[in-house]
């Protein structure tokens, strides 16, 4: 008799018994590795498909959607037209509201008391008060004062202006979308800047760079990292944001459609002719913001 382990030389194949725990091996000795399954998640993606080849299904057949009437405004003039002025809204916007944010994100890491709390309270009051209450006050500025004037303080002006020229409704639209956005872009920008490593500007300031270089140079290429993809989440916020000005009777792309819907009663084709515009602006600055990230990014990813 032997007296080791080993099978007779030889001899037939010894088949794979499982060990201790339950779990074959093969005839090493190793354990075979079995994949794991995963029913309830075939279940759910199964589950899923057949919803969203339900809801194509009712897109193409369903005689509701009126596809001929989305067809024939979807690039009507009238539509491209109120296309722009959306854009133009979203660039205006964009444009001061970032500009104020800037200023006011660095009034809040001031050393000044007085400046940290002007930008506090500006943030505060703009972000408390909604949008459309704002519209709607620019847009009756008039109301409250004739005319602006421009010259001492508390004493006699030099230059005045007539308030219902000087602030119409694209340019009331303009004051209240960008005065709203710059309450939401200085606590970006000033998330952003505190993200950088304090003792950056600790060693750039031991080698007598300027501080307007430091932020220029070292703190905001850093801070764009972080800055980025919430300021492209505003961005696209306040270009579907826009649709709120109609109620000051402004020829954007909601509105229009609502001129349009309102005489020829195609209710539901017109609003998915400003659905898809929407969709495929927002798309574009989506990939729009994809690429900046890339761009802000080298050095940082592998």
């Amino acid at each position: 008799m032997s007296l080791t382990s080993d099978p007779p030389r030889g001899g037939p194949a010894v088949p794979a018994a499982p060990d201790a725990a339950g779990a074959d091996t093969d005839e090493d000795g190793r354990l075979t590795v079995v994949p794991v399954r995963h029913p309830w998640r075939w279940l759910a993606v199964a589950a899923t498909a057949v919803l969203l080849l339900q809801f194509a299904h009712g897109l193409a057949t369903n005689p509701g959607w009126e596809w001929e009437v989305f067809a024939e405004f979807f690039t009507a003039e009238v539509i491209l037209r109120a296309v722009w002025v959306t854009l133009q809204l979203t660039c205006y916007g964009t444009a001061l509201g970032f500009g104020l944010g800037v200023v006011l994100a660095f009034m809040r890491l001031s050393a000044s008391p007085f400046l940290r709390l002007v930008a506090h309270g500006y943030i505060w009051a703009f972000r408390s008060i909604p949008l459309i209450v704002q519209l709607l006050f620019w847009f009756n500025l008039a109301y409250l004062y004739d005319e602006i004037q421009f010259g001492i303080p508390f004493g006699p002006g030099f230059v005045s202006f007539d308030t219902m020229g000087l602030v119409g409704a694209m340019g009331a639209a303009v004051l209240g979308l960008a005065l709203h956005q710059a309450a939401y872009a200085a606590e970006i920008v000033r998330a952003g800047v505190l993200s950088v490593d304090a003792g950056q500007l600790q060693a750039a300031a031991s080698l007598g760079i300027p501080r307007l270089r430091q932020i220029r140079r070292i703190v905001l290429p850093q801070a764009m990292r972080s800055i980025l993809p919430n300021a492209a989440n505003e961005i696209i916020s306040l270009f579907k944001g826009t649709s709120i000005v109609s109620v000051m009777a402004i020829g954007e792309l909601f509105y229009q459609v609502q001129v349009i819907y309102g005489r020829n009663g195609r209710v539901v084709p017109l609003l998915m002719v400003a659905t898809l515009w929407y969709v495929l602006l927002t798309t574009v600055l989506s990939v729009v913001q994809h690429h900046v990230e890339k761009r802000f990014a080298k050095g940082a990813t592998p």
